[in-house]
């Protein structure tokens, strides 16, 4: 099953992320499983930038689901132009989007994936209203 990344979502963040020798497996290409550790790394940089990092006391984000559409393998060596984007904001959840393409091929996407991030009220371990400080942010 194939994930669409929705029309209306607003970019939130960018950042370019080298590709590592270790990023790669046996096959030659990055591992699969690095193409969310490149998701994560733009997304927790955004959500530090915003000032909604989590409180292990207090509230924050928590990703409920993640996925990743491969549509061309990354090889080592190289730079990944990371483009994050957020959707479909609710009373406690939010979706956030990312592209990533090769810094030396503009504009051709080798993979995108997203995720839907709920913001919680750590110490009940259930969900909360955002504040809407972050709503703001969401653009």
């Amino acid at each position: 099953m194939r994930f669409t990344l929705p029309e209306h979502k607003t970019l939130t963040h960018e950042m370019v992320i080298p590709i590592r020798w270790g990023d790669m497996d046996m096959m030659g290409h990055v591992n699969n499983t690095v193409y969310f550790r490149y998701m994560e790394i733009v997304r927790i940089e955004w959500l530090h930038g915003v000032g909604a990092e989590p409180n292990p006391q207090g509230q924050g984000p928590v990703i409920v689901n993640a996925f990743c559409n491969f549509m061309r393998q990354l090889e080592y060596p190289g730079e990944i132009l990371a483009r994050h984007y957020v959707a479909n904001p609710g009373r406690s959840s939010f979706d956030t989007f990312i592209t990533l393409e090769r810094t030396d091929e503009p504009g051709v996407v080798y993979a995108e994936g997203g995720a839907t991030t709920v913001w919680i009220d750590f110490p009940s371990g259930k969900s909360t209203p955002m504040p809407d400080w972050l709503r703001a942010k969401l653009g």
